[in-house]
């Protein structure tokens, strides 16, 4: 096995997988009433737990967000607090189990006014759950604009209003949230960059759904953790440094720093041996730097092409600091053709800016491309265009590249989305501001082309890779981090993810 392994505990469910999982439950036997008492109860729960008892404004929504908001409402009154309603819309429009929970709700219910915030009240926010399909505007959109002006704290429930579930956009405006409770699992947009930004604390309560939900929608979306991919960094006693697998990097004359970053954190991710193909000219130069990288010579393409015939050079990594010359758009040609394990970053993804379709058609097999949203864009400019990104969101864009490209496509962010050619995604928020730091991608890329020639596959790899880079940075948890900084890290950040639960 040297793929992940699907977490239950980690899976993300779009807003109509979510809506099966309702069904599901309902289905089962489960009122649909009786999960929004419980949604509703956990909600005033995490405010009760987080907050002394104070003013409460509670506004809800025309669907059923507005119904859990009815019920956090009726369970803080009864617990003595202080509570206002107001309403999108009337009651009267109100239907099925929102209709019941409005009922159950037996204080005056206002409309929507900044009136509601002039006592400075705690604010929950039940407007619009995660499948809002259009911007927020009227009388709800004036209200959450005040509402971020004010800086009033506010529980958001199941998503802040206006962020959209799937694709972590915002549509017009919307909510930011001191913490925000959603239930049975999270969804994408609670980790994409924006909803990172507006959900505070995040956290995923059970109402009484099902875990064989989940076996019936059968998603493919998952947070990134340990529990994916740990138990393929497992080390066995029959080890020895070619069963580990051979990274072979692919050398610049001029950026010689990127390849050296890239092929330590390779050493440092576990592969048995790792190569530097360089100029000749600047083979001192990569000779006389970390001492267990092996140097060779490679002026050419097809200097490169010749190191291919050795079939323990199992993993290739081409790009960090190669320059954008046809040596290296010709160096990851034969890299391909060879079907070996191939890392391509940086350098190696602009040699193909003009000309796409020439890398699509060659990649088959294990391949992993890693662009920044920079890269990306020369690589995929019809699936960057501002209809694409309104429509679907930072998954939905990776989703496309890899079907296209035949490659799994790690796309960087604060909110890195891995997506396979099959559709699987996984999200990785484990990460730091401290990566931001010149050769930190570089490093990135090593720690993959490592795993993969451990033999991984792209998808785990990336995976893996995202996440341990992620902690490194975290492990520092000081100002002043540089990419030198990180590949000394990476044992400590291994460690952490075989302990992590």
């Amino acid at each position: 096995m040297t793929d992940i392994t699907p977490h239950n505990a980690s899976i993300l469910l779009s807003c109509a997988e979510m809506a099966q999982a309702d069904a599901f439950a309902i289905a089962a036997g489960t009122p649909g009433t009786t999960l929004m008492e419980t949604a509703g109860r956990a909600v005033a729960t995490a405010v009760m737990q987080r907050w002394p008892r104070r003013p409460v404004a509670v506004l809800c929504g025309p669907g059923n967000n507005g119904g859990d908001g009815f019920v956090v409402a009726r369970r803080l009154c009864q617990a003595g607090w202080p509570v206002r309603v107001a309403l999108a819309g009337t009651r009267a429009a109100l239907k099925g189990d929102a209709a019941w929970a409005a009922e159950s709700w037996k204080g005056e219910v206002e409309p929507l006014s900044a009136a509601l915030l002039e006592d400075d009240p705690l604010v929950v926010d039940a407007l619009f759950g995660a499948g809002l399909s259009r911007p927020i505007d009227g009388a709800a959109g004036d209200l959450i604009d005040r509402l971020n002006e004010r800086r009033l704290p506010v529980v958001a429930v199941d998503v802040p209003s206006g962020l959209h579930g799937d694709s972590g956009l915002v549509l017009g405006r919307a909510v930011h949230a001191i913490c925000t409770v959603t239930f049975f699992r999270a969804k994408p947009g609670h980790y994409s960059e924006e909803g990172l930004k507006r959900c505070g604390m995040l956290t995923i309560v059970d109402i009484g759904i099902p875990a064989t939900a989940l076996a019936a929608i059968g998603p493919r979306q998952w947070r990134n953790e340990p529990a994916l991919w740990r138990e393929l960094l497992r080390e066995d006693v029959s080890d020895h440094k070619y069963r580990r697998g051979h990274l072979t990097v692919l050398g610049g004359a001029h950026a010689t720093g990127a390849a050296r970053l890239a092929a330590l954190a390779g050493r440092r991710a576990g592969a048995g041996l790792v190569t530097i193909a360089a100029p000749r000219a600047a083979m001192p130069v990569y000779q006389g730097a970390e001492p267990g990288n092996l140097v060779v010579e490679a002026d050419t393409a097809a200097d490169f092409a010749g190191l291919l015939t050795d079939e323990r050079r199992n993993a290739m990594l081409l790009g960090p600091g190669a320059g954008v010359e046809d040596r290296t758009r010709l160096a990851v040609l034969a890299a391909l053709q060879a079907k070996r394990r191939v890392v391509l970053d940086a350098d190696a993804l602009t040699s193909f800016a003009e000309r796409p379709a020439q890398l699509f058609e060659q990649i088959d097999g294990e391949v992993l491309l890693t662009p920044h949203e920079g890269e990306f864009r020369r690589l995929f400019p019809d699936i960057d265009d501002r209809e694409t990104k309104s429509k679907g969101g930072k998954i939905a864009r990776a989703r496309r590249a890899a079907a296209r490209s035949g490659a799994t496509v790690l796309l960087k962010g604060p909110d890195t989305v891995i997506a396979a050619p099959d559709g699987r995604v996984i999200v990785n928020v484990h990460a730091s501001p401290g990566l931001a730091t010149a050769g930190s991608g570089d490093v990135l890329a090593g720690i993959a082309g490592g795993l993969m020639a451990r033999g991984l596959t792209a998808f785990a790899a990336a995976a893996a890779a995202a996440w341990l880079h992620g902690e490194c940075a975290r492990h520092f948890a000081l100002p002043g981090l540089i990419a030198e900084d990180l590949p000394g890290l990476l044992p400590a950040a291994l460690q952490m993810a075989r302990a992590a639960n």
